[in-house]
């Protein structure tokens, strides 16, 4: 891992609550999921109602331009234009009657015009 992977990266950008933390290493064991994979963290244009898709997933290695950032003792990928995208966002976990996920609740989502059923903020 290099320098400029860390530099200016810290928790309190993107914060993993501890339920969903729990939740991750609950899919790590019963996927087999070898601890030496990391977090990764992402969006992604052109799906979903509101114009992007969160990526969640493990990756064994950063690249040279991934920030590199500790939450609830699990090792997060994100790379820059995601960063962008998730500054200040929380990955939270939940379960209810409607089912069980993560989510992000992300502050800087852009809110789509579709003005139909979706839970974009319309």
């Amino acid at each position: 891992m290099t320098e400029n992977m860390t530099e200016n990266m810290t928790a309190a950008e993107i914060t993993i609550t501890p339920e969903a933390a729990a939740e991750i290493r609950r899919v790590r064991t019963e996927n087999n999921i070898p601890e030496s994979l990391s977090l990764r963290l992402g969006v992604k244009d052109g799906s979903g109602c509101c114009g992007v898709s969160y990526l969640i997933g493990f990756d064994d290695k950063a690249s040279e331009t991934d920030r590199v950032f500790q939450s609830e003792g699990l090792t997060v990928f994100v790379d820059l234009q995601s960063l962008l995208r998730l500054s200040g966002s929380k990955l939270a976990f939940a379960e209810g009657p409607e089912g069980r996920g993560f989510y992000f609740d992300n502050p800087g989502e852009e809110k789509c015009g579709c003005g139909g059923g979706c839970d974009c903020g319309n």
